[in-house]
């Protein structure tokens, strides 16, 4: 997977420059985030929160929890206590505000953290997710090793990514919007003008699909399947300890 960073002409690690862009972008995150997927998001994130309830989990962690979006979806989930981590403290303060305002501070607990040095115990989590995370991943192998460490044997990991549709026109309608309108509505509500630039690029070089597949099986993963949604735009990635 080639490095693709937010901010290429300045110095500092894949991983250092990722927490910045979402630090600058944390205040406008969510309005952007459904706008410019016109909302398709939230039934994305409702696949997981199906996929994960059905092996009826009580500790879930989900990682790249950003305004915890997804976690406050897991909360549905009857007895399961969550818990969030992420590498932007700008993101983790809108997402405790709005944990706070729905009154879940007892079901969700957020953390800043690091996905490649998870800071738990082996076999310490009954189910993971992760939403549109593991693309910013500086070493993508070495958290999803993490992630294999931390849950329990037999334990579900769910990875929420998007992908590249391939049929015609829906791929061609989609990476003139994905390359072009999107980074510019984003640039101007945002007023970063590398992160949402940066976002079609790093899609462009995540290996979706058979090859991200193939890397959960190398690393140790059963029963990797991949579902793709929205015609491929995302897809839904489950495996198993």
């Amino acid at each position: 997977m080639a490095e693709v960073k937010p901010y290429s002409t300045e110095e500092g690690s894949k991983k250092e420059q990722v927490a910045k862009m979402f630090d600058n972008i944390s205040a406008r995150y969510d309005f952007l985030n459904h706008l410019l997927s016109l909302g398709i998001d939230k039934g994305w994130r409702r696949k997981v929160v199906r996929i994960v309830s059905a092996t009826q989990p009580t500790k879930v962690l989900d990682i790249a929890t950003g305004t915890a979006d997804l976690a406050i979806a897991l909360s549905k989930i009857d007895g399961a206590h969550i818990t969030g981590v992420d590498i932007s403290a700008g993101m983790l303060k809108v997402g405790g505000e709005k944990i706070d305002k729905k009154g879940l501070s007892e079901r969700i607990a957020l953390q800043l953290g690091d996905s490649e040095q998870l800071p738990f115990e082996d076999n310490s989590f009954d189910a993971i997710t992760v939403a549109f995370g593991v693309r910013n991943f500086e070493n993508l192998e070495a958290g999803l090793s993490e992630m294999l460490r931390v849950v329990k044997p037999g334990g579900k990991v769910v990875v929420l990514e998007f992908s590249q549709p391939t049929g015609f026109p829906f791929k061609q309608i989609y990476r003139f919007y994905f390359k072009y309108i999107l980074p510019t509505i984003g640039r101007l509500v945002s007023k970063d003008q590398s992160a949402y630039t940066y976002l079609p690029e790093s899609v462009d070089a995540f290996p979706y699909g058979q090859r991200f597949l193939d890397i959960l099986g190398k690393l140790g993963y059963s029963k990797a399947v991949a579902r793709p949604v929205t015609f491929g735009v995302a897809t839904i990635y489950t495996a198993t300890k």
